[in-house]
């Protein structure tokens, strides 16, 4: 099969096409033939060395992919041979075949293409994870979205908002923020001309927000703090701005709040089965409804992975970044 490899860690040209041997699948997983492959935040961090790939996964980058099932153990499912499904990986998906635990697949919500499908299963996880598991936001709570025109945070925008909750979230400028509100939320913050603890404490009526998803963290930290209400949860899912800041414990005893974190790609199959059946159950039926949608950026074939990741770099993008196969 024809995959994407890196060749050494570096910058995105080190992304080169290949041949390699197609995968086999074991018990309890399916061989997929990928019609298209997401591209994520940590696909370029592992191309450049920062983020090791866990023991047993492919060395090949891609973290979700959409495609037919051609092979595989389908024991105990209701997805047969032939079927379409889009599903989170552990890696490999950068190729024409990829295998994945059937636990990580879901049909492919109804009306929506293939290249739309790649662009859901690794930010929807990670949303659904960590915004209503860790984080508990509920109907009528409100919720802080660092990087709000990232694929993470356009999924967060509009999984919040379509479930009941007020949304703001940061972006670099006016037109992100245009962006971001037309998604849902109440307010889009230009984090470089605004001041986004100031903003909230306006919007919040200076009670601050319930839960804040941070992908900056860093120099971050203390105004995150005091953006939180009180019983505020904050959840750190990348280190943009940086592994270490100074923390005021004081505020996490006397307002009772929670600061935690989690990366998804370590975690087990049983564990990534339950978000799929949470997806399943509460955010499929809002695709087939269209009161979410996909919101893909610009669609690179397979050959030219190192001219999605140089524009990932960029940070220019609104939404996801799909490579068809």
């Amino acid at each position: 099969m024809k995959a994407i490899e890196i060749t050494q860690f570096g910058k995105p040209e080190v992304l080169q096409l290949c041949e390699r041997p197609m995968p086999v699948p074991a018990e309890g997983e399916v061989l997929i033939r990928v019609g298209a492959a997401g591209v994520n935040r940590p696909d370029v961090l592992q191309r450049m060395g920062l983020y090791p790939v866990p023991i047993g996964a492919s060395e090949l980058p891609g973290l979700e992919v959409a495609g037919e099932i051609v092979a595989g153990d389908l024991s105990g499912s209701e997805f047969v041979l032939g079927d379409l499904i889009c599903a989170l990986v552990q890696g490999g998906g950068y190729a024409e075949y990829c295998i994945v635990p059937l636990a990580q697949c879901l049909p492919i919500p109804k009306g929506l293409s293939l290249i739309e499908a790649a662009s859901l299963p690794e930010t929807f996880f990670t949303v659904w994870s960590n915004v209503f598991d860790r984080g508990r936001l509920l109907p009528g709570e409100t919720l802080l979205v660092h990087g709000g025109t990232s694929g993470i945070g356009v999924t967060a925008i509009q999984i919040a908002t379509a479930l009941g909750s007020r949304v703001f979230a940061t972006a670099g400028s006016d037109d992100k923020c245009r962006a971001i509100e037309a998604l849902g939320a109440a307010r889009g913050i230009n984090y470089k001309t605004e001041d986004f603890l100031q903003i909230l404490r306006e919007e919040t009526s200076n009670k601050g927000v319930d839960v804040i998803l941070d992908m900056v963290a860093g120099k971050y930290l203390s105004k995150n703090i005091d953006s939180l209400a009180d019983d505020g949860r904050l959840i750190v899912i990348a280190l943009l701005g940086g592994a270490k800041a100074e923390l005021d414990m004081s505020q996490i005893l006397r307002r009772r709040l929670h600061v935690t974190g989690s990366t998804l790609r370590p975690r087990s199959v049983e564990f990534k089965r339950q978000i799929a059946t949470a997806l399943r159950q509460n955010v499929w039926p809002l695709l087939e409804q269209g009161r979410i949608k996909p919101v893909v950026h610009q669609v690179f074939p397979l050959a030219k992975a190192s001219d999605a990741h140089a524009l990932m770099e960029t940070s220019q993008h609104i939404g996801k970044l799909v490579l068809e196969v």
